[in-house]
């Protein structure tokens, strides 16, 4: 634990009280500071008494105001003020244990921390949540905490996650629900595993625990499983099946509480073969993380954005690289939009994941150097624009999973890139801009 205050936000309420960098953040309004949790939560009222401690260990009392909410503007040496906690498990179907060797070593820590399911959405097992941790969380009445549920069968949830206290965490799971905890959970389908029968329980265990949202989306399988537990991606029948059932339950659940709190991701509908619903059907999209209804929010927010926008001076040539999955929609709207300014074209390439396998579609795992060799043979067509998903990049930067760079994309292919928001009216801003 670090709770040393390495710098403050210029103008804010904690430098215009008069705390000094290199103070020790020791307590607020009483409540001792272990971390960004307890930081945040004591920290959001409007009068504040701190409790600071010099590097000689002379501590002293400051008084800081400030509106409700607003940020103190304190910084320290991690996010967390402290290490992520790891992950304590060996799921059968881990996406980092399918990593490909020598990456940057980012790429391979799994955590497992309540901490950031709360601050980044990031979801959790809760497996290795300490008592403490626990009764912190029900006594802060912090939410929503994001869990990876899979199974409910304790037996069974024991052997996805390859933890043998796995089921203990299924009894967490329903003291929050009591509390009043927001739960969003997470089932990761795999085939002959956690479906048919397994699955329709585990979603009824989630409705009686008081899961708000849930996505049910397939596991990935990269080519890199070697020495690992033996699994198969889900097909196009299957998809078909756990799509059904789980829009049955849904249904059910929309009777009962008024809410679907049941989604199959767009994955799924794509192996399935079978139609997005429409955006009614999303609920205001509330697992759109999860990849459940990201291709119908773009679609719908390109086209809200088509009708309000003005004709393009001159004619726009513009190329856009994505996953195989999501191509057919990208072409979808190019046409939509061409069909309002023929002076405006467009060409959709498709970049086949040759990197982490074919069973993998997605943009998001789409790297530098599958772009550059793919595009490389379609380069004297190329227009100089080229537009990119920034899902295909680290969060915040440039910089793909293979640590190259957007800036090695141009220099490989003479083009210029720019990177579009995950959303229909920034891709519509990026075909139209000049």
């Amino acid at each position: 634990m670090s709770t040393i205050i390495t710098s403050l936000d210029p103008r804010s309420p904690a430098q215009r009280a008069g705390v000094r960098c290199g103070e020790k953040l020791i307590a607020i309004n009483g409540h001792t500071v272990t971390d960004v949790l307890d930081y945040r939560f004591f920290g959001y009222d409007s009068s504040l008494e701190l409790v600071l401690e010099s590097e000689g260990g002379q501590r002293r009392t400051l008084r800081v105001k400030k509106s409700e909410g607003e940020e103190l503007g304190l910084n320290f040496d991690t996010y967390l003020m402290d290490n992520p906690t790891p992950c304590s498990n060996h799921c059968l179907f881990c996406f980092v244990d399918q990593m490909a060797p020598n990456m940057r070593s980012t790429l391979y820590f799994k955590d497992d921390d309540a901490r950031l399911s709360f601050l980044m959405g990031n979801y959790i097992t809760l497996t290795n949540l300490s008592d403490r941790e626990t009764a912190r969380i029900m006594e802060l009445r912090i939410s929503p905490i994001n869990v990876s549920v899979h199974a409910t069968d304790p037996k069974l949830r024991c052997t996805l996650l390859g933890n043998k206290d796995a089921g203990k965490s299924l009894e967490t799971m329903r003291a929050f629900g009591a509390a009043g905890i927001a739960m969003n959970g997470q089932i990761v389908v795999c085939p002959g595993w956690n479906d048919g029968e397994q699955l329709q329980k585990t979603m009824a265990d989630m409705e009686e625990m008081g899961f708000v949202s849930c996505s049910v989306v397939p596991v990935g399988l990269t080519k890199y499983r070697q020495g690992l537990c033996k699994l198969r991606p889900v097909e196009r029948s299957e998809a078909q099946t756990i799509i059904a059932m789980v829009e049955e339950f849904g249904a059910q659940c929309l009777r009962r509480h008024g809410e679907r709190r049941f989604f199959c991701s767009d994955e799924l509908y794509l192996k399935a073969g079978l139609p997005l619903p429409e955006e009614d059907f999303y609920e205001g999209y509330v697992q759109l993380e999860n990849g459940v209804g990201m291709v119908r929010s773009l679609m719908e927010e390109f086209r809200s954005g088509l009708k309000l926008s003005e004709a393009p001076a001159g004619e726009r040539r513009v190329a856009l690289a994505t996953g195989v999955s999501c191509a057919p929609f990208l072409r979808e709207l190019l046409r939509e939009l061409t069909a309002r300014y023929p002076e405006v074209q467009g060409t959709v390439y498709p970049i086949v994941n040759d990197f982490f396998g074919h069973t993998i579609d997605v943009a998001g795992l789409v790297t530098a150097g599958d772009l550059i060799r793919q595009l490389a043979s379609h380069k004297e067509e190329l227009p100089d624009r080229l537009l990119l998903p920034v899902n295909m990049l680290r969060h915040g930067g440039d910089v793909f999973l293979d640590d190259l760079r957007v800036s090695d994309v141009e220099a490989a292919l003479g083009v210029k890139v720019r990177v579009v928001e995950q959303d229909g009216f920034d891709l519509l801003d990026g075909i139209l801009e000049e």
